[in-house]
């Protein structure tokens, strides 16, 4: 797994985690797939325990459930968890929203002005994968923009819980989404408006970017639930 120097578990175990969770991200390991902790292990070659460490670590964070008998399944996400993450990320991006323009202008703080070049970047590469319809390109992008623009925010407890709704919606979404033909129309490529708002202190024009990547995703929603359940079901394995 990294051959340059010594593994300890710890550093094993988040391997494991973040290549299990980049293969449900691509859709290699779909919805409702099973495994057991033997066959991760066979598969990457290593012991079972920093696999087991791993797979509760993903359990943990609601991408996989685990069952006493039978291993781990990938979790099943459903159209109205879609809804009730969009709805999460809404309220507390209000609040983010209302508390940001409190605080004293940041932007004399070198550390704030370089955290702000990064994520202006990321959210060019970002925008330009959603219009592309790159999928694979866009989710690393579209998780790291929005990692690095929660740390702006500058309370940890808050840029986890976005990251984690971040992640879940992806992996609800990627099924659906490669299975699409008119892709490019449902993903959201405002991350360079986003930005600029932050930038010039915009509250309103903040706000509507923000009103508008929810509208947006709830819109797919109802797009999704209008197919019913065999429809959607079938167009994400397309």
């Amino acid at each position: 797994m990294c051959p340059s120097g010594a593994v300890t578990r710890s550093t094993l175990r988040q391997q494991i985690a973040d290549a299990l969770r980049d293969e449900v991200l691509a859709g290699r390991l779909l919805p409702g797939r099973e495994f057991t902790v033997k066959q991760i292990a066979e598969q990457y070659g290593v012991s079972a325990t920093p696999v087991r460490e791993a797979l509760f670590d993903l359990s943990a964070q609601g991408l996989l459930e685990s069952d006493q008998h039978r291993g781990f399944r990938v979790h099943q996400f459903t159209v109205a968890d879609y809804r009730a993450m969009v709805e999460a990320r809404a309220l507390v991006m209000d609040g983010v929203i209302r508390d940001v323009f409190q605080e004293p202008v940041p932007d004399r703080r070198a550390d704030y002005r370089d955290a702000l070049v990064s994520v202006r970047r990321r959210a060019e590469e970002a925008a330009r994968a959603a219009r592309g319809g790159d999928l694979d390109i866009l989710i690393g992008y579209d998780l790291r923009f929005w990692r690095e623009l929660g740390g702006l925010i500058g309370n940890g407890y808050i840029s986890d819980f976005l990251h984690r709704l971040r992640v879940q919606a992806w992996v609800f979404a990627v099924p659906y989404l490669r299975g699409d033909a008119d892709v490019r129309d449902w993903l959201w490529n405002g991350h360079a408006e986003l930005v600029a708002a932050i930038t010039h202190r915009d509250r309103e024009a903040l706000r509507a970017v923000i009103d508008g990547y929810n509208g947006h995703a709830l819109s797919w929603a109802d797009r999704l639930a209008g197919l019913g359940p065999s429809a959607a079901e079938t167009e994400g394995r397309a």
